[in-house]
C-alpha cells in the first residue's frame, strides 16, 4: 500500500504556518517542515536563517493521490501564501522565505502551472503571481521542535499566525472559508 503514497513540497514563508493547513484531510499521511532548495547539506534553522545556504524553508506531504489529489493540494497551498510577494511572506523576508512550489514529477510541474496560470488570469490578485515552480531538490527534515509546532504550542504558532499577517491576508483574500480549527 505505501507504494500508492506521493510526495509534494511546498515553500510558503515560515513552516510552521505551512503544515496545519495540510494536516486534517483524509489520504495525507504526513506533513513535515524542512528545508529544500539549497545547497547546504543538512542544514540547521540557524544556518537557513543566516540566508547563506540557498534553502527555503518548505513542508513535504506525503499524500494517496487515490484519496486528495495533487490539484487539490495545489489550491490549499495558494491559500495560505502571497503569492504576489517574490521576497519572503509576510512579516518574514529574505531568501528562506520566498514561496515556490517543487514538482517531484512532470505531471506535478504541469498541475502547478496550469493552477498558476489560472490563479493569474483569475483576477483575484491584481500583482503578477511570482510564487516560482522548481525541480525538487533534497528535502532535510528540520529540527524536531519545528514539527508539528501548531500542535506543540498553539497558543504561540496562533499568536505568530494572525501577528504576521497571514490571518489577516488569508481572510482579506479568501474569505472565512479558511476553517483555523483544521
Amino acid at each position: 500500500m505505501a507504494e500508492a503514497f506521493r510526495k509534494a513540497t511546498f515553500a510558503g514563508g515560515c513552516f510552521w504556518c505551512m503544515v496545519k493547513p495540510f494536516d486534517s484531510y483524509d489520504g495525507i499521511e504526513s506533513v513535515i517542515s524542512g528545508y529544500t532548495g539549497g545547497h547546504t547539506e543538512n542544514p540547521t534553522y540557524k544556518e537557513v536563517c543566516s540566508e547563506t545556504t540557498g534553502h527555503y524553508e518548505a513542508v513535504q506531504i506525503t499524500y494517496n493521490p487515490e484519496i486528495f489529489s495533487y490539484k487539490q493540494l495545489v489550491e490549499i497551498f495558494w491559500q495560505q501564501i502571497d503569492p504576489t510577494d517574490a521576497g519572503g511572506q509576510f512579516h518574514d523576508r529574505g531568501d528562506s522565505y520566498r514561496p515556490a512550489i517543487f514538482y517531484h514529477d512532470e505531471s506535478q510541474k504541469e498541475t502547478a502551472e496550469e493552477s498558476k496560470a489560472e490563479l493569474q488570469a483569475s483576477g483575484r490578485f491584481t500583482k503578477p503571481i511570482t510564487v516560482d515552480i522548481l525541480p525538487a531538490q533534497t528535502f532535510y527534515p528540520a529540527e524536531e521542535y519545528h514539527q508539528d509546532y501548531y500542535k506543540k504550542n498553539p497558543f504561540h504558532y496562533m499568536m505568530y499566525h494572525k501577528g504576521s499577517g497571514r490571518a489577516a491576508f488569508i481572510k482579506n483574500n479568501w474569505g472565512d472559508n479558511q476553517d483555523e480549527s483544521k
